[in-house]
This record gives structure tokens, sequence and C-alpha cells, in this order.
């Protein structure tokens, strides 16, 4: 390829000379040289004791893997097109427990035929369905692949001083469809001192939406407990007392969780943003973003119980005294309702860097940003990174994040939220916390590209590690490594 680039330039180059000898050539440096490729993979896994799927309460235990890969391409000296693909691969115990009865099935009244006897009895089949917010289930909703796929151009000037860029994806989960595009301009000046921009991106999205067991079979029975999935169930009361389902005591969940006719979820960003360059050492910048969304903001697959109304359960009776503690493996309590809240929120974050070069051998990276929107959240955080340079060719980096929220007007914990409220939730990503995040990472990199795989030469590597803990008990980590090539 460079051959026929070498050649082509030249020959353009001989033509010019030809018609006018007082023309001079000139060189303009590409704005990348090379075809540049990222392989990165990160490994989490997170664990606590307040999954949104069961109300508030129960295990979050997740595992994530993550392998993207990145294409930068040159279209031109001026021009670069970029690819990114990626997956990612989880097992979430919460998510697991939109179907937490071990011998229903999947949602919507079907039967394991391979119960008691090859299924030959119905009613005993169902009797054994047991289920807990601590225990996950082997349900369909268990694991999930979430793939997505963004490409972006970028335009530069000649002067290098003007950069237009576009871009577009899709990304897509079994419950889950995201398709996004948008455009940025960039401007320097002040001999590139000083750097101004502006971005909009839209997000249009669409719930396939997966209701929780109970509530989708209440639904396929015709709200009739006799029937389809709850046929020869029995459901218990506070008391553990089985209920009679012809009776006046009956578990009824909220009316209307199934009648939302919009499943669109749409966001709308506007980005602005301004570096300085303030001396040698010392670089500022500072943004703003505006965020629009609209849509079903809720998640159909969390469950809110309420504090007024009474509360119903299958499995075993003995163990709804202990429901709310890890040692309840086979009682399960029924939704009150689905997770209910505005169809618009208006968010604006507002943050800054600053970073300054002590030496040769370090430099210190900070970060803030203040967050608040029309839900009544407010959030801050505060971040730190300490490059430190050893050698020509490897660098660590230790730091630090700092995070606190206060909680939405709609969130309370499980059994709080009253039916007689417009909007509730019980999802703990929304409540008041703090949260600390301890990291360090390490960087190899070989400018001359020795290391070479076929056609690819190493460019750089990095490792990083994280510990984050929140105060609400929830406990993660996560583990990347990137791979940087250049192809020649």
């Amino acid at each position: 390829m460079k051959k026929i680039l070498i050649t082509i330039f030249a020959l353009s180059f001989l033509g010019v000379h030809a018609q006018d000898d007082t023309q001079t050539a000139t060189y303009k440096k590409r704005v990348l040289e090379s075809t540049e490729v990222d392989f990165i993979s990160s490994y989490y896994t997170q664990d606590g004791n307040n999954a949104s799927v069961t109300g508030g309460i129960g295990t979050e235990e997740l595992t994530d893997a993550t392998p993207t890969i990145t294409v930068s391409m040159p279209l031109s000296a001026d021009e670069i097109l970029t690819v990114d693909a990626g997956i990612s691969v989880y097992t979430s115990a919460s998510s697991s427990n939109l179907d937490p009865f071990d011998s229903s099935g999947a949602s919507g009244g079907e039967y394991d035929d391979d119960l008691n006897n090859g299924g030959t009895n119905r009613n005993n089949a169902a009797n054994a369905v047991t289920g807990s917010p601590w225990v996950a289930s082997s349900g369909d909703s268990y694991q999930d692949v979430w793939g997505n796929v963004t490409v972006s151009y970028s335009k530069y000037s000649d002067d290098r001083n003007r950069i237009w860029s576009f871009n577009g994806g899709i990304s897509s989960e079994y419950d889950y469809l995201s398709v996004g595009f948008g455009g940025g301009y960039t401007h320097l000046f002040n001999q590139k001192n000083t750097e101004i921009g502006i971005k909009a991106q839209v997000f249009l999205d669409k719930w396939r939406p997966m209701y929780p067991t109970e509530l989708d079979s209440y639904l396929d029975a015709g709200q009739d407990l006799n029937n389809g999935f709850f046929e020869g169930v029995d459901i218990l009361n506070e008391q553990g007392q089985i209920i009679d389902k012809n009776g006046s005591d009956l578990w009824r969940p909220q009316n209307g969780f199934d009648l939302i006719q919009d499943k669109t979820r749409n966001s709308y960003t506007v980005s602005l943003s301004f570096s300085q360059i303030l001396s040698k050492r010392a670089q500022l910048s500072v943004f703003v973003d505006l965020i629009q969304q609209q849509g079903w903001l809720a998640n159909p697959m969390q469950r809110v119980y309420f504090a007024d109304r009474p509360n119903y359960y299958i499995g075993n009776a003995a163990s709804i005294p202990n429901y709310t503690s890890q040692s309840n493996a086979d009682v399960f309590q029924l939704a009150d309702d689905i997770e209910r809240l505005p169809d618009s929120r208006f968010k604006t974050p507002i943050g800054a860097r600053f970073n300054y070069y002590i030496n040769e051998n370090l430099s210190v990276r900070t970060y803030y940003r203040y967050y608040f929107d029309n839900w009544g959240m407010t959030s801050h955080t505060a971040s730190i990174e300490l490059p430190i340079k050893l050698g020509d060719k490897f660098t660590l980096y230790p730091n630090y994040r700092y995070y606190t929220q206060s909680a939405i007007d709609y969130f309370a914990p499980f059994e709080e939220n009253l039916s007689t409220q417009q909007y509730y939730t019980s999802d703990f990503d929304l409540s008041s916390f703090n949260a600390n995040q301890y990291g360090f990472g390490v960087r190899y990199t070989d400018i001359f590209t020795k290391f070479r795989i076929f056609n690819l030469g190493l460019k750089s590597i990095d490792l990083r590690f994280a510990q984050y803990e929140r105060s609400t008990g929830l406990k993660a980590s996560i583990v990347s490594g990137g791979f940087k090539f250049v192809f020649d």
C-alpha cells in the first residue's frame, strides 16, 4: 500500500512540475500515518445485596467479559475512519430472578416436563415451585450477550485547526435495541493553545419488554389464579397460610403495568467544551452537557413492593419470617408492580480537568464533575491520576476516584414505596450513596514497533485494575488490558 501511495505521489509531483517549473512541492503531514488496531478486553465482577430486579433486596452478583476491537484507518492525509466493534458476555444472578421459580420454566404458563415422574403430575410439579431473591435462577435471563458496532469519520482542515466528526452505531441485547448517531466540530486557535468544541448525539432506543414471571403469567392466565402458571400452585399470605384463590384474600398486582404504549427511550445530548494551555506545564479544560431523555425511562424487569399492600409468596412458608435474610433459599414474594418513573428527564453534568506536568517523570491529572437533574438527583465526582514514567517505555498509573450522589425523588427501599404514589422505584443505583474507587495501571510503549505479528507492529500495551466500593455494600472489581498495533 505504501509503495502505491509513494508512486502516485511521485507521478503527481512530476506532472505538476512538468506543467510549471516555478511551482514548489509541499508535504502535508498526515493526521494518521498508518492504520492502527486496538484490541481491548475487560473482566468485571460485582456482588451486593440490593438487586433492583427483586425489589431492592437480593443478590447483585454479576460477571461481565467485554472484548472490543477498534480499527482506525487514514482515508487521506486529512480523513480518518474508525470502526469500533465489541460484545459483552455477562451472567447476572439478579437478572436471572426475572424468573426466580425453580420449576416454573419460562414465564407465560409453561411447565417443565422433566419434573416429578416425567411431568405426568402437573399439580405436584407446580407445588414444587420455590424461589428466592438470594439464589440465582437458571432461567433464560441469567446470561446474555450485548453487541455494538460504531463507525466514526473525522475530517481535518489543512492547517489542522478545524475538525469535523460524524458517527453512527447500533447495539442490541435480548430486551433492548439502541441506534445512535451524531456529529461534532472542534476549533483550535491561539497557536493551538486554545480549543473549543461542540458535539451533538442522538440515541433512539426501544424496549422489548420482559416482565417478572408472576406478572407476565398473571396476564397470560387472564388474571385467574387457577389457570396457567398458577394452576395448582399454592400462594401464601403473610402468615404463611395458603389462600383461597376463589376468596377475597387474593394477590392482585397494580393495574396497568402492561399498558405502556410508548416503548421507546430517546436521548438527545449537546456537549460544549473549552480547553486552554495555561503554561508549559499546565492545561485546563471545562465542559457542560445538556441531556434530554424522553420515553419509557423505567425498567420493566424491576419489581416494586408497597408498604400499604399485603404480601403474598410462593414457596416454603417457614422461610417467610427470614425473607430479607440471605438464609432464605426457598420462598419468593410476588411483585406488587414494576418500577414506574416519569417519561421525561433532563440531565446536566458540568465538569473540569486540570493537568500539570511536574517533571519528566511525574504528572498530575485531576477531574471534577457536578451533576444535577429534574428528578432530584445531584452528584459530585472527583478523581486524581499520577502518571509515573519509568524510562522511555514504562509508565505507571496509580489513581483514585470519589463519588457521591443524592437519591431521586421517587426512590424508596424494599417495601417503603406506597401504592398511592404516581412514580416509584427501589433501584439502588438511584439511591443516595458514596463510592470509592482505587486503581492502578501500567503501560508499555514502543514507538519503533519492534515486536511484530505479521504486518502488525506492537505500539503499546495497557494493563489496569480497579476496585470499587459503595456505601450500600456493593463491591466490584475490573481488570482490563489493551494492545495497540500499527499496520504496515
